[in-house]
């Protein structure tokens, strides 16, 4: 900086002049490149600062989180169950997350027990509605809701439905954006109507229901149950590599439009019927959605329509761990029997 002629890091901001570019670069992509624009001084006043000169303005200060923990504030101090109703904007972005927040920080990652905190919320909600949703809450959104819904949800419950004043099918209309549930760990989530692209992607244990997704649905799945009532987009299943999908295959094209690098089609077994019909009911109780209805009216003809998408390793590591369970489970009873034949007589012999 002396040999600049700068005495201070902060007269250095902005001084283009001084730098330039490195002649040794002799790598193909570098030739050629035309940093004049890069490296160009703004058209500004010489006063005018050119680093940061005052704090940024924080976003927290008026967010809808904060009416929400007050209405909770007796569910989270002392464990009582509440309800509330709220009107929500598309500039409310993350709600639930400073909820979960508080809540986390009393209870710790467990949370509180399910139902504990019911929230009903009426407009369109903003990005990441039901972000990281904790433990013991339960948002039901009567309306819309932008990209990320249920972003790294932890353990919580959250449902989007139209109004009942709707004039639309719920099941032929999004009513959810992009990149929904990405990177959630646990809890459920119902949505009646359709998602966006890459809906579950990163998703590593929670379960959801939603009416149709768009393109890359369950990228990078780990873990959780999704069921889809409806039609996907293209490039389904891709980097899947844990959890399970069920699938309404109505017209025996979905095979066309998964991924199927990884994943292969299952038969949908007793116990994958029970749960299967047990997300859709949940879904139907939730939503009131029409589709789930018609499905649980005629269930027996609905129930083979559906494909199961099963990640090839998780299967096999599903395999491994029912054998050495049963492994384990048949030296138990071995030890048991040993220990009852080996174990000493006891009684009285009768004399003769």
């Amino acid at each position: 900086m002396a040999r600049l002629g700068v005495r201070r890091y902060e007269d250095l901001v902005g001084r283009t002049e001084l730098l330039e570019s490195a002649p040794a670069v002799e790598h193909w992509k570098a030739r050629g490149i035309d940093l004049s624009l890069l490296l160009a001084a703004p058209d500004a006043p010489p006063d005018a600062p050119r680093r940061r000169v005052r704090p940024q303005i924080s976003p927290l200060p008026g967010v809808l989180d904060w009416d929400l923990i007050e209405a909770a504030r007796e569910a989270i101090d002392h464990r009582k169950p509440i309800t509330g109703r709220f009107a929500v904007r598309n500039v409310n972005r993350t709600v639930g997350g400073l909820l979960s927040h508080w809540i986390a920080k009393v209870h710790g990652a467990a949370g509180l027990p399910p139902e504990t905190i019911r929230f009903d919320l009426e407009g369109s909600a903003g990005q990441s509605f039901g972000a990281w949703l904790a433990p013991g809450v339960e948002l039901s959104l009567i309306g819309d809701a932008n990209d990320y819904v249920a972003k790294g949800l932890s353990g919580g419950v959250l449902s989007v439905r139209p109004p009942d004043s709707a004039t639309f099918a719920a099941e032929d209309n999004v009513i959810v954006g992009n990149t929904v549930l990405y990177g959630a760990t646990s809890g459920r989530a119902f949505f009646r109507g359709l998602a966006g692209e890459r809906f579950a992607v990163r998703n590593s244990g929670a379960s959801a229901v939603v009416e149709g997704v768009g393109d890359h649905g369950c990228e990078y799945m780990t873990g959780g149950r999704i069921v889809i009532l409806g039609r996907t987009g293209r490039n389904f299943g891709a980097g899947m590599s844990g959890g399970i999908a069920y699938v309404l295959d109505a017209d025996a094209t979905f095979e066309d439009r998964c991924n199927m690098e990884l994943v292969g089609f299952d038969e949908i077994g007793e116990a994958d019927a029970i749960e299967l019909h047990e997300l859709i009911e949940e879904h139907h109780l939730r939503t009131l959605s029409p589709v789930a209805g018609r499905m649980l009216e005629d269930w027996e003809a609905w129930l083979p329509r559906f494909v199961k998408v099963m990640p090839h390793d998780y299967k096999r590591a599903l395999g491994e761990m029912a054998r050495a369970e049963r492994a384990m489970r048949a030296d138990a009873e071995q030890d048991s029997v040993a220990d009852v034949v080996g174990a000493p007589q006891t009684g009285t012999s009768r004399q003769s």
